[in-house]
């Protein structure tokens, strides 16, 4: 879409009125007038108005139940049931709603809203605009074109052709004849019986459309389809003109009246103060007032919608005179390298992709690059292809490799380019990239290059959408470019005939690599001016892409494994695991194998007949953990000693054998992989190995981290910071007692017991603190009584009666957990304690299970996202103080809420205070944050 095209916003108000008020509990204002189906619907347009804008929009409503269809078949949705008398209330208070937020609200009589959309679309469209239709409603893909498309209000995913063939099997145009034929059980729409959508789309598709299909039915070859249409023929005709939308519905209102204008901001306040909705109130930053100056709102503040572009552009719509992805150049001479890296230092940014032999960033070998400056306008240098093995004949010369600019030469020609302060270098998944780079890759290449400055599309995605989709370059272009990149599989093959990119002819891999930095280019453009519009930009600019270049010194560097230590480690888990199972055998009564879970089952539930077996979808019995756990509480000691042994064997090899697959033994060392676009929370995530799943509470998992050492002359540093979710909860519940046992240094567990069981400070036994501390962690996690109470070994009544006494003590933690609760339900997101938006899925489920752990997670994940961005700052800020101070330490790992460091001998007590003070400062919150510190010659000794 050009940005100086016009651009209606529809909106289907009905759709938006009944998904409010299935989605939300009975809620009533002050004077008892039910009111949670208006305070959804605020909520959801207030929401959608502050990251979509057009130059018109209008919110769409029906009239009444009956239309001009009715007259057609009396029968048309005749079964629908009459709305909730607690509904009927609230329809005219959501016009009113729409009015106070400026913006025009239409209905008609005999009409429908399906068709109003249609008639506004039809004559915006035909005066050369474009329309966003916000519905996933199925009766309007009919409408979709070039100039209309539909967005999902829920998955904020738009809806075009591509979309619509998947869910009919025809084209847009052909949608209300699938729909004739195949009817609609919602609307008591008749249809042909016995035909159903993917029969009904193949008919359409083979005879063209309803009337070719009726004229040739007497030809059909199968007898009961032939009948059904012809008994059925005027009944499809009247399906026909009950699903097909009337776009040329009169329109009770010109296209003029529905300009966008930002709304009267004395009404909008006064609207929401009339109905009690405070918390939108202060979400809107209205709670001052018509008065209230602009500049000290929040970005939901009715200003800032206002001020959102009058022809933005809807999520996921590229523009319409988009230039095509292709054909690319192919750079094989260095004037023509020379010549991109001009036209990139001219253009200031430049898009950036290698092509390597390796996942594995620091092993890789680099096979090509690839430059974007412009949509469309890319090309491939490259630099590592060779002929595939097996061509030539015997008798003949091998091959030569295809014309190449020498690596060496490559890189020096690039270097001045991809080291210029002045010129953005525009990358996705920028980490990989930059380690690659940044060592050297051919002889003659001097060091590596240090690539800089950088921006991040896959952290650009991250920081607005943690938790809401994936943050692959694939799955973004077809998301907000419309486009699906060339597959990887396509151009190497699959299985034993694939082959590795270097092989691949030079044509087919520029296709493929020229269009990812196309395509990263094109992506760019489209997030970054979002992330100020969705409140990410310093987030993004602060937290997440000064990461790139820490954790990318993190992994070079590495941490040193005593391989010796952990081959010792495994012969005792070996020697512990033989014990261990000739105790089950005995258990038993027989020998089984004890890592067979369908053996097991066999022993506990039809041998030792146990209680509480369950049969899975195959027929074997259910042995998971939380099986064993059940069992084993219940005092059976046979499943105790399995799980003992599971845990034995899992980490004998995950981390003994695996970890010592992993030492490089270049430098003795393991260089782990921190993901940091994969959590909904904003955490870390470790792979290749894995080092943030190590047990800290039991034996075996010190024993491990006591393999991980200092190098000579080095120890250690650990600095964790102390019960970091606790005083967030204290800090977001604003929990008098709590804040005031942080700042006292208190031990919290105590102080929790002493206030919910009434004791004496002095008075507090090793039992109730347990009970503290379970339920104080326990609450983060939206733990219920049945939860705590298997933790805790009690009855769920008397863990209800804990989890009751301490929300009466600590009243706050409750309103903070149905505040969050809440904030999902109406937004689909909550927010960190720094405004990081963390998506959660699942939360409008039908299914209880589902919404039950989508509520767990809402309320759970600002504390994980808020301890997750507070360590994230601090590790952003770590090099430049230690630097700073002259300090020599390097930082090694982060794990969870701990921070990992090797350090100089002479250095350790200096370091220490910096890394305390940085640690401590990161973040000002009600209670004050604490980093403890350790130090020794292995990781156990200093955690």
């Amino acid at each position: 879409m050009r940005q100086d095209q016009p651009h209606l916003i529809l909106v289907d108000g009905s759709g938006y009125i009944f998904r409010a008020f299935h989605a939300l509990p009975p809620m009533t204002r002050p004077d008892g007038t039910p009111v949670n189906a208006v305070f959804g619907f605020t909520s959801m347009l207030g929401n959608f108005l502050t990251k979509h804008a057009g130059s018109h929009i209008a919110v769409v409503f029906d009239h009444s139940r009956t239309t001009f269809r009715n007259q057609i078949y009396p029968d048309y949705k005749a079964h629908r049931p009459d709305p909730p008398p607690e509904l009927i209330p609230q329809f005219a208070l959501i016009r009113e709603a729409t009015a106070a937020f400026g913006i025009a609200c239409i209905e008609l009589e005999n009409y429908e809203a399906d068709d109003l959309i249609a008639a506004y679309a039809r004559v915006f469209a035909e005066e050369g605009g474009q329309v966003t239709i916000v519905s996933s409603d199925k009766d309007l893909m009919q409408l979709v074109n070039p100039s209309v498309q539909l967005l999902d209000p829920i998955k904020q995913k738009p809806i075009r052709e591509p979309e619509v063939f998947e869910k009919f099997g025809v084209t847009p145009d052909k949608v209300v004849d699938v729909q004739a034929l195949a009817g609609d059980s919602t609307d008591n729409v008749p249809g042909v019986p016995g035909i159903g959508l993917k029969t009904a789309a193949a008919l359409v598709l083979e005879y063209g459309d309803l009337e070719g299909l009726l004229a040739a039915a007497d030809q059909i070859k199968q007898p009961k389809r032939r009948e059904a249409l012809l008994a059925n023929a005027e009944l499809a005709r009247i399906s026909r003109r009950l699903v097909e939308l009337d776009t040329h519905t009169p329109l009770p209102r010109p296209i003029d009246a529905l300009l966008a204008q930002p709304p009267e901001t004395g009404r909008l306040a006064a609207f929401l103060r009339d109905q009690g909705f405070r918390s939108l109130l202060h979400r809107l930053g209205l709670e001052g007032g018509e008065g209230m100056p602009a500049v000290s709102q929040p970005r939901h503040a009715p200003q800032f919608i206002a001020a959102q572009a009058a022809a933005a552009e809807p999520v996921g719509t590229p523009p319409e005179d988009a230039a095509a992805f292709g054909p690319y150049e192919t750079v094989t001479d260095l004037d023509t390298l020379n010549r991109w890296v001009e036209e990139a230092q001219a253009a200031g940014t430049v898009a950036l992709d290698t092509e390597t032999d390796s996942l594995d960033a620091l092993r890789a070998r680099l096979v090509g690059i690839s430059l974007a400056i412009a949509p469309g306008k890319a090309c491939y240098i490259p630099v590592g292809h060779g002929p595939k093995p097996g061509t030539g004949d015997m008798l003949e010369a091998a091959p030569e490799a295809p014309v190449q600019i020498p690596l060496a030469q490559v890189l020096s020609a690039l270097r001045p380019m991809l080291e210029d302060p002045g010129t953005l270098k525009i990358l996705h998944n920028a980490k990989y990239d930059l380690e690659v780079l940044g060592r050297p890759q051919a002889e003659g290449a001097n060091s590596g290059i240090d690539v800089a400055p950088v921006d991040d599309t896959m952290l650009i995605s991250y920081s607005m959408d943690a938790g809401r989709h994936g943050h692959g370059m694939d799955e973004l272009s077809l998301r907000h470019l419309g486009h699906s990149p060339v597959p990887y599989d396509q151009v190497t093959g699959t299985g034993r005939a694939r082959i590795p990119f270097s092989q691949v002819e030079l044509d087919k891999a520029t296709a493929y690599a020229a269009e990812d930095a196309d395509v990263t280019l094109r992506l760019w453009q489209m997030l970054k001016p979002r992330l100020r519009t969705d409140g990410a930009l310093a987030l993004y600019e602060h937290v997440e892409r000064r990461m790139i270049g820490v954790l990318r010194d993190m992994e070079v560097e590495g941490i040193k494994v005593d391989g010796a230590e952990l081959a010792r480690i495994g012969e005792d888990f070996s020697a512990r695991m033989i014990t261990l199972e000739q105790r089950i055998h005995e258990l038993a009564g027989k020998p089984f194998n004890v890592g067979s879970p369908k053996q097991l089952g066999e022993i506990l539930f039809d041998e030792q007949k146990l209680p509480g077996g369950k049969r899975g979808k195959a027929g074997a019995w259910g042995t998971d953990a939380s099986v064993l756990e059940d069992l084993a509480a219940r005092g059976h000691e046979l499943p105790r000693e399995v799980m003992n042994w599971r845990q034995l064997s899992k980490l004998k090899s995950t981390y003994v054998e695996g970890l010592a697959a992993q030492i490089d033994a270049r430098d003795g060392r393991v260089h782990t992989d921190f993901s940091m676009a994969i959590t909904s929370t904003g955490r870390l995530s470790s792979t290749e190995p894995n080092l943030q799943n190590i047990p800290i509470r039991t034996e075996e998992g010190v024993r491990i981290r006591r393999a991980f050492v200092a190098k000579p002359g080095h120890v250690l540093l650990a600095a964790d910071y102390s019960q970091i979710e606790l005083r967030l909860l204290a800090h977001l519940a604003d929990v008098p007692s709590l804040r005031e046992a942080f700042a006292k240094d208190e031990d919290i567990h105590s102080r929790t017991a002493a206030d919910i069981f009434h004791l004496e400070p002095g008075k507090v036994d090793k039992e109730s603190r347990r009970r503290a501390k379970t339920i104080n962690f326990g609450i983060i996690y939206g733990m219920s009584a049945f939860g705590l109470g298997a933790r805790l070994g009690i009855g769920a009544g008397e863990a209800k009666g804990i989890i009751d006494a301490y929300f009466a003590q600590y009243p706050g933690i409750r309103a903070e957990m149905e505040r969050l609760k809440e904030e999902a339900r109406i937004n689909g997101f909550v927010l960190t304690p720094f405004g990081r938006k963390l998506w959660i899925d699942g939360i409008a489920s039908k299914d209880m299970a589902r919404r039950g752990n989508a509520e767990r997670a809402a309320i759970n994940a600002p504390f994980q996202g808020g301890a997750a961005e507070i360590i994230k700052r601090a590790m952003a800020r770590m090099p430049k103080a230690l630097r700073e101070a002259r300090l020599n330490a390097k930082m090694l790992l982060q794990v969870h809420d701990e921070l990992l460091f090797e350090v100089p001998e002479n250095e350790v007590d200096q370091t220490a205070a910096i890394v305390k003070q940085v640690m401590e400062g990161v973040a000002v919150l009600r209670v004050p944050l604490r980093a403890e510190i350790g130090q020794g010659p292995n990781w156990a000794v200093a955690h």
